[in-house]
């Protein structure tokens, strides 16, 4: 490929990517599948505007690879033990169930045992970039389902490894050609070595990047930042995750593994932040153009020989996957919704079936039309995942229950609370302890199953459930309760669960936290009764000690901080009225903040003044009052 060639095909990927995805999330179908249609649109079997894929495709696997590299940095001792359940639990369940089931169908077609195990273990694998930019979309990244699904994508990410050993003890005929280099995407230097020392290569690889990682790459990184130049550190980081890469593919390993152990040596450093920062937007831009290719690399040639076939086996695989998941979602006793959207979350094929198809077919595990066909069952099942979630979320996540229906008992044995407190993480526990002091009949849900592990072995009794669901909230009294308190992470669950327990419970008062003032009004026009800003008194009360520490007597101190929080909350509500209207709302709110910080200053001077022992004038109160007003 030319450096022409090269521009025009950039130019069409971005083109396309740019129209489709606004639109498609402007209907609802999500930025993931706009990719994908936009992949097929200019892909060779439509506008034919890119010629083949293949060559862009390089680049694009390099956004799988920052993923892996930026999923590696999350991958700390606390964080695996925190989710030992999900990692170990869930996902080890989930590979061996749905290999197992997997397997069992490709018998029933008349496959060889091995040839049948090898596919089911391939097709066992997730999409990692799909299901995690689709959960990151709809808002539930943070909550259950994501905890659950990251547990389970990472224990897949981190059984790919020992299925590169494997699966070669399966192959039915002689290696096509050198193990190794399919492994790695290309040509690999251990090509012609005997089997013992490829195997000493490979350890010596990953030896390389974990040593070098823990004691060469952290005092480069301090080095470089001590030159305080930010263009220099990203370009450092992103030379690490090519240089591992390339050291990877040249032992025949996966370019995304070698960046995935990388990022878990890189997990402790006080580096993390900053390169997850760096890096962050190139695995948003990279990825995008990996679903394009994905989609125009859809082989449209196999569908029309066999569209019925195809089509049977892409449903048949994804109702497979989903139910082993949801079975064993069901045997960790996750509830059924939560269950049922990580089922369809992982029902898809993975990245990493590409590269593991393409590994089978070189070790003579799985002959090559075979490979075709799987491949296009994986590409077509990524792009049927969004539309699989989106009608389960239409169908089962937004569907409220019925005036006759019959709510999931849940013990609540609280009797009648006055008070529910959804979200008992660092915000509703003070809140909830507040009250339980002052004899208040408080229950309080959180959807973390960890969160309610660790309290309950402090005494605290907390319920797992997802808050907004309302037969939950009616199970928990909610109709005789006269306070529920929103304390939930997610901002745009909060508005939704305001929004549906309003409507619900109309004589139930709601106090909301928000994250900001902008959330606080969203939270208001959705049906809160009473909002907090999260880190406002907590910033409050820094200020004021600030003061004191530079020299305010403790009575200006106070005087400041009761002052500005009731100026703040003047200035909340003048403004309620004029958001939404954004340019009448940035005008308002800069006259009104100027009015405050002079009212404000006024009123200091005054106290100070008294402070002092000097009398305070007529013009002085008089010049306070005005701007008291004018606020």
């Amino acid at each position: 490929m030319n450096g022409q060639d090269l521009l025009i095909q950039a130019l069409v990927y971005l083109t396309a990517g740019v129209v489709s995805v606004p639109i498609a999330k402007r209907i609802g179908l999500g930025s993931v599948l706009g990719y994908l249609i936009a992949g097929v649109i200019v892909g060779p079997f439509l506008l034919d505007l890119v010629g083949e894929p293949a060559d862009v495709m390089k680049f694009a696997e390099f956004g799988v690879v920052i993923l892996l590299f930026l999923i590696g940095l999350e991958v700390r001792p606390a964080l695996l033990w925190r989710m030992r359940t999900a990692i170990f639990g869930l996902g080890g369940g989930q590979m061996v169930g749905t290999t197992l089931i997997m397997a069992a169908a490709g018998l029933a077609l008349g496959r060889d045992w091995r040839t049948a195990l090898a596919a089911g273990a391939v097709l066992a694998l997730s999409s990692t970039a799909i299901v995690l930019a689709n959960l990151e979309e709809k808002g539930m990244r943070q909550g259950a389902v994501g905890e659950a699904v990251f547990g389970v994508l990472l224990f897949q990410d981190l059984a790919v490894i020992p299925l590169f050993a494997l699966l070669p003890l399966l192959a039915m005929s002689a290696p096509v050609h050198d193990v190794a280099a399919a492994g790695g995407h290309g040509a690999s230097l251990l090509v012609g070595l005997p089997a013992w020392a490829k195997a000493l290569s490979i350890l010596g690889a990953v030896a390389a990047v974990i040593g070098g990682g823990r004691y060469l790459v952290r005092p480069v990184f301090r080095f470089i930042a001590q030159a305080r130049l930010r263009e220099i550190f990203t370009a450092s980081a992103l030379l690490l995750v090519v240089a591992v890469a390339a050291l990877m593919q040249t032992v025949g390993l996966s370019p995304a593994l070698g960046a995935f152990l990388a990022g878990v040596v890189l997990a402790e450093s006080e580096f993390r932040r900053e390169l997850e920062t760096d890096i962050e937007p190139f695995r948003g831009l990279l990825l995008g153009l990996f679903f394009i290719t994905v989609g125009a690399g859809l082989d449209f040639s196999v569908i029309a020989r066999q569209p019925v076939a195809l089509i049977a086996l892409v449903i048949g695989m994804m109702a497979l996957k989903a139910a082993a998941m949801f079975g064993v979602a069901a045997l960790f006793r996750m509830p059924r919704r939560e269950a049922g959207a990580s089922a369809v979350s992982l029902a898809q094929g993975g990245e990493f079936a590409f590269v593991l198809l393409g590994f089978t077919v070189a070790a003579g595990v799985i002959d090559p039309d075979l490979s075709k066909l799987l491949s296009a069952v994986v590409a077509l099942s990524m792009a049927f995942t969004p539309l699989a979630f989106l009608a389960y979320e239409k169908l089962v996540l937004n569907r409220q229950a019925g005036p006759g229906a019959e709510p999931e008992h849940i013990p609540f044995d609280e009797g009648d609370p006055e008070v529910i407190v959804a979200g008992f993480g660092r915000f509703g526990q003070i809140a909830a302890r507040l009250l339980i002091a002052n004899d208040f009949n408080v229950v309080t849900l959180d959807s973390s199953i960890e969160q309610i592990e660790l309290l309950r072995a402090f005494g605290r009794k907390v319920h797992y459930g997802d808050a907004s669901r309302i037969d939950l909230l009616r199970t928990a009294g909610a109709e005789k309760a006269r306070l529920l308190i929103v304390a939930i992470d997610d901002k745009d669950k909060a508005v939704e669960l305001v929004e549906a327990a309003k409507a619900a419970f109309p004589n139930l008062a709601i106090m909301s936290r928000a994250w900001d003032r902008r959330h606080a009004y969203d939270l208001l026009a959705h049906g809160a009764d009473d909002v907090e800003r999260e880190s406002f008194e907590g910033s409050l009360a820094m200020g004021k000690r600030a003061l004191l520490r530079l020299g305010f007597t403790e009575r200006r101190a106070v005087a400041a901080a009761v002052t500005f929080r009731k100026l703040d909350r003047q200035l909340f509500e003048k403004l309620a009225p004029a958001y939404g209207q954004e340019e009448n709302y940035v005008l308002a709110s800069r006259d009104s903040t100027e009015t405050m910080e002079r009212l404000l200053a006024a009123e200091m001077r005054r106290v100070g003044a008294e402070d002092d022992g000097e009398p305070d004038t007529p013009q002085s109160s008089r010049r306070v009052e005005k701007d008291r007003q004018s606020v």
